[in-house]
């Protein structure tokens, strides 16, 4: 076993998985700790490096392309500190981590992993259900389902379509941007029906604006990587065309005819209004008119 504790977390590789345990020290940032322990297997692994730092140096893992959701759906842009493949390793500990790092480099090459990229998924991503709480409202995952419940102070649009739910097997992709704290960041889902959509996020009723707390609009991250593990591997060409049936309604689910005729009529009432006052163009109010009747 090769083993290095830090503050900032643990590595720990036994010849077939390397075990990545975040820290709980205040300094390891909530998504970490959120997403939790990472195994990875060593055919995901495409290399590993220790860099040295006058103070400080850091261990560093590179997983072969398509190996893990995490790092497809948020496409490297991950803060540093908040990336679960890097770790921070004192000075005096550089020479355990030369160590760690060459048991994998040796591992790798015995057993001849290859470079290229994978076919599918190596990792599962984070288990569902899961639900993050956002600047611009609440969105949830089920492993079918995600839905989003828009915030008071989301967008009029949005509030006046009501929650979002977008069945998987309408998904095309996730796209995620960071909120950096200098600039908004969002997470859109694509359906087949709104990949030509130009909306900005804020108007967009399936994106999720991201531009408050940047510590804890970056757990959509979570959301995000669920989602995108449970949709066709990159690596298909298949993948845009791909059809799962959706989930059949029970009886339960569905609300009483008039309720669900009065709720319709009134948020497409308030749809008009925005439209008459001018804050929606005539290009919004089509695409969110037919965004509420997709709805329902």
């Amino acid at each position: 076993m090769a083993e290095i504790i830090q503050r900032d977390g643990t590595w720990a590789f036994d010849g077939t998985t390397v075990r990545i345990t975040p820290g709980l020290h205040r300094s390891v940032p909530l998504f970490r700790q959120t997403y939790g322990e990472i195994a990875v297997p060593l055919e995901a692994i495409s290399g590993v490096a220790f860099e040295p730092e006058r103070k400080r140096g850091r261990l560093r893992m590179r997983l072969r392309e398509g190996a893990d959701p995490l790092l497809h759906a948020t496409g490297g842009r991950l803060p540093d500190p908040a990336d679960p493949y890097r770790l921070t390793v004192d000075v005096d500990r550089a020479g355990v981590a030369e160590y760690v790092a060459e048991e994998i480099r040796r591992s790798l090459l015995l057993d001849q992993i290859p470079k290229e990229p994978t076919k599918t998924y190596l990792l599962p991503g984070p288990p569902v259900p899961v639900s993050v709480r956002s600047s611009d409202g609440t969105v949830s995952f089920d492993g079918t389902r995600v839905r989003i419940d828009w915030a008071d102070t989301s967008d009029r649009v949005k509030r006046a379509t009501g929650p979002r739910i977008i069945n998987v097997g309408d998904l095309v992709q996730v796209e995620w941007l960071p909120n950096s704290g200098y600039e908004d960041g969002f997470m859109r889902f694509v359906t087949r029906e709104t990949s030509f959509s130009k909306l900005p996020p804020e108007k967009d009723p399936y994106a999720l604006d991201l531009w408050g707390s940047t510590r804890r609009d970056l757990l959509t991250a979570l959301v995000a990587t669920a989602v995108t593990a449970r949709l066709p591997h990159p690596s298909t060409r298949e993948g845009l065309e791909y059809e799962q049936e959706r989930p059949r309604l029970t009886s339960a689910s569905v609300p009483p005819a008039a309720d669900h005729h009065d709720v319709l009529l009134r948020r497409l009432r308030e749809l008009g209004e925005l439209h008459r006052e001018g804050v929606l163009t005539d290009e919004e109010f089509a695409m969110t008119k037919a965004a509420v009747l997709r709805g329902f």
